[in-house]
Parts: C-alpha cells; sequence; structure tokens
C-alpha cells in the first residue's frame, strides 16, 4: 500500500511535481539519516549526506525504474554515499593513541564524563556508545552490511540490492562481519 503510494508520488515528481517529491522526502527523511548517522557517527555530517542523498534521487528520478522497489534504490544511494564520503575522510587522530609525554594516558581519557543518569539509562547508553564505535572500527565492507543488517533491520535482500552485492556475499560478511563485532565487544 505505502508502496503504491510513493509509486504514485514517482509519477508525478517525473512529470515535474516538485511537492510530490517533498512527500517523498518526509516520507523517508528518518530512515535516509538513520543509516548515515550509523555509517559515520556524526550528526551534522550525516544530515549532510542524506541531503545529498536526495538531492541525487531528485536529479536521477527519470532514471529509476518503477517496477523495482524505490526504497531500495533510494538507500543505495544513500549506503555509496557515505562509503564514499568515508573512504575521502580518514582519520588525523586515534582516541585510542597514547598522548605523548604521559604514562600511558590515551585520548579517550580526556573525553569529559557524560552527566549523571539513573542507572540504567547510563548501562545502555554506555553499551550503545560502546557498540557504535566498535562498529565504526570494523574494516568498511562489514561496517556498512552491519549497519544495514541489524541497526536499520534489513533483509538480506534489501541489502543485496542496496550495496549490488550476491546475497551470498552478504550472507557472508553479515556472518564475518558479526564475528569481528562479537570479538571486539568480548571483553565488554
Amino acid at each position: 500500500m505505502i508502496d503504491e503510494k510513493i509509486k504514485q508520488k514517482i509519477k508525478l515528481v517525473k512529470k515535474g511535481d516538485q511537492s510530490a517529491f517533498e512527500d517523498i522526502v518526509e516520507f523517508y527523511q528518518n530512515k535516509v539519516f538513520a543509516i548515515c548517522y550509523r555509517m559515520v557517527g556524526n550528526q551534522h555530517e550525516a544530515e549532510d549526506i542524506a541531503q545529498e542523498a536526495f538531492l541525487r534521487a531528485y536529479i536521477n528520478i527519470q532514471s529509476f525504474d518503477e517496477n523495482r522497489k524505490f526504497s531500495t534504490w533510494l538507500y543505495r544511494i544513500t549506503t555509496n554515499l557515505t562509503i564514499d564520503r568515508i573512504r575521502k575522510k580518514k582519520p588525523d587522530y586515534y582516541l585510542d593513541a597514547e598522548i605523548k609525554g604521559t604514562d600511558g594516558l590515551d585520548l579517550y581519557s580526556q573525553i569529559p564524563a557524560e552527566q549523571a543518569l539513573p542507572e540504567e539509562e547510563v548501562e545502555s547508553l554506555e553499551m550503545q556508545s560502546v557498540i557504535q564505535q566498535e562498529i565504526m572500527q570494523l574494516p568498511e565492507k562489514y561496517r556498512s552490511i552491519i549497519a544495514l543488517r541489524f541497526l536499520d533491520e534489513l533483509s538480506l535482500k534489501e541489502i543485496s540490492e542496496i550495496l549490488a552485492l550476491p546475497v551470498g556475499t552478504v550472507k557472508t560478511r553479515v556472518h564475518r562481519g558479526r564475528e569481528a563485532l562479537r570479538k571486539r565487544l568480548r571483553d565488554v
């Protein structure tokens, strides 16, 4: 039902109706932002990438095949843009690098403590943060798949279509990415 409404909106956009695209953006903006944020871990950068993804989708809407699922097409644009941004941006520092002139202190020790929250919320937030950090440390080919599979809860088939990979490759990378994440989280 929703897919049919989206298809109708796309037909209107292809005929030049910009307001129909605004409806599409409104419907998908949270999901697109979430994909970006989970891959880059920075709100402002995720917002920029999400905006660029919608701009690319609008510019290339004529090439969209209406026999396919629009969300898959849009998420593929989003994921590709995010991966491109990650590749271009290499970190110039690492939080676990030792600070020169100190006895084993690293940049983690310089991060201000969070405000005190009820104990359960703190534990939950810390765990989410640790998991997000560990996902960010995974190799790129696993990071995007883990984010799409477990954070965005997409099916293997949808991930396959978004990343233009065979389902078998997606399954393998989900397994290997999950194992790599499990190893990284072993001490948590």
